[in-house]
């Protein structure tokens, strides 16, 4: 269509769709410009979004991560720039979801310092340190804030929270509000109903129903409280590990609420304002892989639960792992969003699993809207231990991954991977997603990190959900922590057993007919430093042990080649096969298995060691359960140069979906951010990060501008670490 030059003068990129028009006019009737100048102004004004916060984590209640915003749209997202930056002087795990509240960007950083941005500029309005409080400074992986303020705008509270303390602030100061807890802050362990006060964190903010804050936490005994967001005193209390007379109690060993830990919902809550209902999404049981002091199902662990906002009371609830032996706590908070189903408006609540599967229920009854089945899944050998013996699997959606490992799913981005990865799957098979943890090494695939994680999904208001998930392979093994007379297991044994036994033997005997060396007696072939260096750098099909700390690899050669552990009274070289077993676990004695460690399992170059995708990003229409689309999310530049297809990367930080079409994400191993057509999940731009985006994007527009806004602090996967806020924009005219 014919254009006219000037016409580039009078139009911002966000009205190119009028321009195009005005333009076939501009080419017939020249004279028409002194019109269409004044148009021009009119249609510029009016495509300039009213001032649009990004109030609440996630964007809003319902932690839909779905914004009115179309100003950015599929026709010109292409241009979009670089408006500002900000470095936070800090490294690594930079996962915040930044609020924007009256035009101010308010951003936790990884040592839980709190700094006020202008949300047009970048500029520094204040900064508050929590170095100089009780708290100390803080670790690493706060996900966000929470702002509340009064009907009449009179009071104001920034909730955030440093190890064990949550902080009230002045959102206008960043100081602390006295009026709050003790002089600003509480102890997150306090209130627990316990004869102690536990050590609780927080790592995602709660969520506000009118003035109670619903919060969860990390750590402690398990529980959700609403507290009163003027004085932080409680309000109310749902036991998520139940007491006598409270219903779930039994599903439990009776005293087991006196001693079991875990179950706190860190993933983060959603709430039905208008109904009053808050949804809950809970952790796992402590210890996370080994069972046998808590047998039964173990509610409310691995569950949905939706309570009463007013009083905390059950409404309903769902457990989609039952005793988990697998650290399957339910990794995003869950996602409200309305759909049609079966010819009728359903407001609906969707919660993602690690193992890739999504649960979709009526958000007020609990029904769910597919049956779910109940699938029996693999037993336990470990003495005591009383595995599960079915697990719910909704027969709609499909999986939105891989559900088991095969041969067929070796990998294929070189001949070396793919004999490696052949090999160990014969010698480790996956035994779905759901495989019972062993003294004998496997393969957990879906993995521990994912299938979905924290970042969660979004949705729009066609019932269409958007989600990004992780297909990479770990391992999964149990060590013993004791010989069967009671002695511990020396530091480089149990070493050996969790890095080496794989390959060659619990014996050390070696596995012949793979391939694999016997150690018995190394020392006879090879001098300690070949063996040292062996292990650091690899060898012929096995991998560098470059990631273990030297202390390790020093304790592991000490025992293959009998030297004394310091850490053992009368230590032995090993002769023959290592014994197993072990006394049954005591309330005065530590449990006698423990988890061998989390390992994701690479090849010798360090990609996922299965064949891609690594990584995806998935559109699902929650009115059918049918899959629309899938794409890879993310790629290893040097493979797309070898001519490998993108293969996607292991992702974390979720995405954001607007009314202009377009679905950003940051999440991939790559420093990019891209944009996706939502229709059908095409590119539309991409932009270089100075870190890995590990953190989901704000949108949010002032005096006319649409930002998109990420944290970038990389540290994930391997990466580059930092700590970078960048914000895009479209060209100012």
């Amino acid at each position: 269509m014919p254009t006219s030059p000037c016409l580039n003068l009078l139009f911002s990129p966000g009205v190119r769709v009028v321009v195009r028009v005005i333009a076939a006019i501009c080419s017939v009737a020249p004279a028409a410009l002194v019109f269409l100048s004044f148009t021009a102004v009119v249609v510029s004004a009016a495509s300039a979004p009213p001032n649009t916060d990004w109030p609440t984590y996630l964007g809003d209640k319902q932690r839909s991560l779905y914004s009115p915003l179309q100003q950015i749209n599929r026709g010109n997202v292409a241009q979009l720039q670089v408006a500002w930056t900000y470095d936070t002087g800090e490294k690594g795990e930079y996962q915040a979801n930044n609020l924007v509240v009256g035009g101010v960007l308010y951003t936790p950083t990884q040592s839980r310092r709190v700094i006020a941005l202008d949300a047009a500029t970048g500029r520094e309005l204040w900064k508050w340190d929590p170095a100089n409080t009780p708290a100390g400074t803080g670790g690493r992986r706060q996900r966000g804030l929470v702002f509340w303020q009064n009907d009449t705008g009179g009071e104001a509270r920034l909730f955030t929270a440093v190890g064990k303390f949550l902080f009230a602030l002045d959102p206008q100061t960043g100081q602390p509000i006295p009026t709050f807890g003790d002089n600003g802050s509480l102890l997150l362990g306090a209130g627990l109903d316990t004869d102690t006060t536990p050590n609780v964190g927080l790592n995602t903010p709660g969520i506000l129903y009118r003035d109670t804050l619903i919060i969860g936490g990390i750590g402690g005994p398990g529980a959700v409280r609403g507290l009163d967001v003027r004085t932080g005193a409680r309000r109310w209390i749902f036991h998520l590990i139940p007491r006598p007379g409270e219903l779930g109690h039994d599903t439990w060993p009776a005293d087991a609420w006196k001693t079991a830990t875990g179950v706190m919902p860190w993933s983060g809550q959603s709430l039905d304002e208008k109904r009053g209902i808050v949804y809950i999404a809970t952790k796992t049981a402590e210890p996370d892989f080994y069972g046998a002091e808590r047998h039964g199902k173990n509610l409310f662990a691995n569950s949905l639960v939706a309570l009463d906002a007013t009083t905390g009371k059950r409404l309903w609830h769902f457990q989609m792992v039952h005793h988990d032996l697998l650290d399957k706590d339910l990794p995003c908070a869950p996602l409200l969003l309305t759909v049609t189903h079966g010819g009728k408006k359903i407001d609906a609540v969707a919660q993602g699993t690690k193992h890739g599967q999504l649960f979709v229920f009526d958000r007020v009854t609990g029904a769910p809207l597919w049956p779910i089945e109940e699938k029996p899944v693999p037993a336990s050998d470990l003495r005591g231990e009383q595995a599960w013996p079915t697990q719910p699997f909704p027969q709609k959606p499909a999986p939105l991954m891989r559900q088991r490992f095969t041969e067929a799913d070796v990998s294929t981005i070189s001949p070396e991977a793919r004999a490696l990865t052949t090999d160990r799957i014969k010698l480790s098979p996956n035994f779905g997603p759901f495989p019972a943890p062993s003294l004998k090494e496997s393969i957990m695939f879906p993995g521990f990190d994912g299938g979905m994680e924290w970042g969660g999904g979004a949705a729009d208001p066609d019932g269409i959900y958007y989600v990004n998930v992780n297909e990479i392979p770990w391992i999964l093994q149990m060590v013993e922590t004791r010989r069967a007379d009671g002695s511990p297991l020396a530091r480089g044994e149990r070493d050996y057993l969790i890095h080496c036994a794989a390959c060659h033997g619990l014996d050390r005997a070696g596995i012949p007919l793979a391939g694999f060396p016997s150690l018995i007696d190394i020392e006879r072939r090879r001098t300690p430093e070949e063996i040292a260096k062996l292990t650091k750098t690899g060898f012929g099909r096995m991998p560098a042990f470059d990631r273990l700390t030297d202390v390790q690899r020093d304790a592991i050669l000490d025992y293959v080649l009998g030297k004394p552990d310091p850490a053992v009274s009368n230590p032995t070289k090993p002769k023959g096969k290592i014994k197993s077993g072990a006394p049954a676990a005591s309330a005065a004695t530590p449990a006698p298995y423990a988890f061998g460690g989390f390992r994701r399992w690479t090849d010798n170059a360090g990609y996922p060691a299965i064949a891609p995708p690594w990584g995806t990003l998935n559109a699902v229409d929650l009115n059918t359960g049918e899959l629309k689309w899938k794409v890879p999310l993310g790629e290893y530049r040097e493979l797309t140069a070898r001519g490998l297809p993108p293969t996607g990367t292991e992702n974390y930080g979720g995405p954001v979906v607007t009314a202009g079409g377009v679905l950003f994400i940051g999440a991939s191993a790559d420093e990019t951010i891209r944009a996706f057509d939502k229709d059908t999940g095409k590119i539309l731009w991409s932009a270089p990060l100075p870190f890995s985006g590990n953190a989901t994007p704000s949108t949010y527009a002032i005096g006319g501008r649409q930002f998109v806004v990420i944290s970038a602090g990389g540290g994930k996967s391997g990466r580059p670490a930092g700590g970078s806020i960048v914000a895009f924009a479209l060209p100012t005219p």
